[in-house]
């Protein structure tokens, strides 16, 4: 039974990624296949097979839809009014030229926590353009640690969609992982960001094009309304992850409830629509027709992801079903293979092979979940578990991954030099955030 199980996961893998690499298939669509592959080898009737599937989506996207659409009208919204942008103005007019790479980490870290991250790339090449101009230095001095602080964002802290997908897959709390998302940022950020970024500015020089486009907007949004719009979300989930763990001592019943309802990512994100709705739309101008656009549009990538999430589901479940997962942790834990590893390593190798950082997240996760059931980890436990798979999910940016072309497309450079560059970023990304985890592990 045991080689039965194990012939069943190896060969939905394999079936997996073929899929993907050689067919081109749709993810969503594969990880589908390979669910049902690994059921039909682990002996599960054809009952069980489509129950397991239903239960597997169904159960990770009442949560992970609501969110992930959420998130990417709030973005959107944000994007649209040029709030992305004015974080940027503002941190270059307070860092100044000399400091302006750590403007741009700080501005990506930021931007990115409600935009996608090619989408707030796009909004801010034509600042790293005109910093370039001013200061004849690389281009790369300013895009790496802006590409860096974009990346971790996206990979590590929610309500981005990667992470939020990890999370509800293996059942960690959001307000864990976005406090353990921060911590473990800063020392990636400095790392891939501003190091790497001075000593590649220094080995390649890049100019920026004469020529740039860029989103004009009449006016732009107060600076202290945008950040305030952006954090009340990432407040209230970390104020009710404080409350409900009892942090903060002994609470009344019904402010405790108050706070479970408004702090849930639910509330908490269409209380930040709402604000945004408001001040970046309705009074700057808006038409309800345009808002409806705005939102409408951002929602076709949101279902992508959405599936892509669900699916990932599905093949947790089927590895809990079929008792491979149990079998799987067994053995890691006859080998003495960490956790923290092993989750690390088959994000990154995932990434790797296949090039989508969500993707690897997702997959991982699923191959993690099934380890988790008897090991009866805390939430900063927990939360540490998706930082690990995050990290591993960012690292080697290379030719399969769309983002290695726009950075390359947008800065200017030569494959060899995004190599040189961003797929060494994202490397140094990966290994300095699970390296930073791993410390953090020890404490817990």
């Amino acid at each position: 039974m045991e080689t039965q199980l194990i012939l069943a996961v190896i060969l939905g893998i394999a079936i997996l990624l073929f899929l993907i690499l050689k067919l081109k298939i749709n993810a969503f669509i594969a990880l589908l296949i390979g669910s049902i592959t690994v059921g039909l080898v682990a002996g599960l009737n054809a009952k069980e097979i489509i129950d397991t599937v239903k239960n597997g989506m169904g159960g990770t996207l009442g949560f992970v839809a609501t969110v992930v659409g959420l998130g990417a009208m709030f973005g959107a919204i944000l994007e649209s009014s040029g709030g992305a942008k004015t974080i940027a103005n503002f941190m270059v007019s307070k860092f100044g030229l000399k400091n302006a790479p750590s403007a741009m980490v700080i501005s990506g870290f930021l931007i990115a926590i409600p935009v996608f991250f090619d989408v707030a790339f796009i909004i801010l090449v034509p600042m790293i353009y005109a910093l370039q101009r001013k200061t004849k230095k690389s281009l790369l001095l300013y895009a790496i640690p802006l590409l860096a602080g974009l990346a971790i964002t996206h990979a590590f802290i929610p309500p981005t969609p990667g992470p939020i997908a990890v999370a509800e897959i293996i059942g960690a709390e959001l307000g864990w992982v976005i406090l353990m998302g921060f911590i473990v940022g800063i020392p990636t950020a400095l790392t891939s960001g501003l190091l790497f970024g001075k000593y590649i500015a220094r080995k390649i020089h890049v100019e920026a094009p004469e020529e740039t486009e860029s989103t004009v907007h009449d006016s732009l949004p107060e600076v202290g309304l945008t950040l305030g719009i952006i954090g009340i979300p990432i407040i209230l989930i970390l104020l009710n992850t404080c409350i409900t763990s009892g942090v903060l001592g002994p609470i009344d019943p019904q402010v405790l409830n108050i706070v479970e309802l408004v702090g849930h990512p639910f509330t908490a994100l269409i209380i930040a629509n709402l604000l945004a709705w408001y001040f970046f739309g309705i009074k700057r101008g808006m038409t309800k027709n345009e808002l409806f656009k705005i939102t409408s549009k951002s929602l076709e990538p949101a279902g992508t992801i959405i599936l892509l999430t669900g699916a990932g589901g599905v093949f947790k479940q089927v590895l809990t079903n079929t008792g491979a997962g149990e079998l799987l942790a067994t053995s890691l834990s006859d080998v003495g293979f960490p956790v923290l590893a092993f989750a690390f390593t088959s994000a990154a190798i995932v990434r790797i092979i296949q090039g989508s950082s969500t993707v690897a997240m997702i997959t991982s996760a699923g191959l993690v979940a099934p380890l988790l059931v008897d090991a009866s980890l805390s939430n900063p436990e927990l939360a540490c578990l998706v930082i690990a798979i995050a990290s591993g999910a960012s690292i080697f940016s290379h030719v399969n991954d769309s983002g290695f072309w726009l950075v390359g497309q947008y800065l200017r450079i030569s494959e060899k030099e995004t190599f040189k560059s961003w797929t060494m970023m994202t490397t140094i990304l990966a290994l300095t955030g699970f390296i930073s985890v791993c410390i953090i592990s020890l404490f817990l």
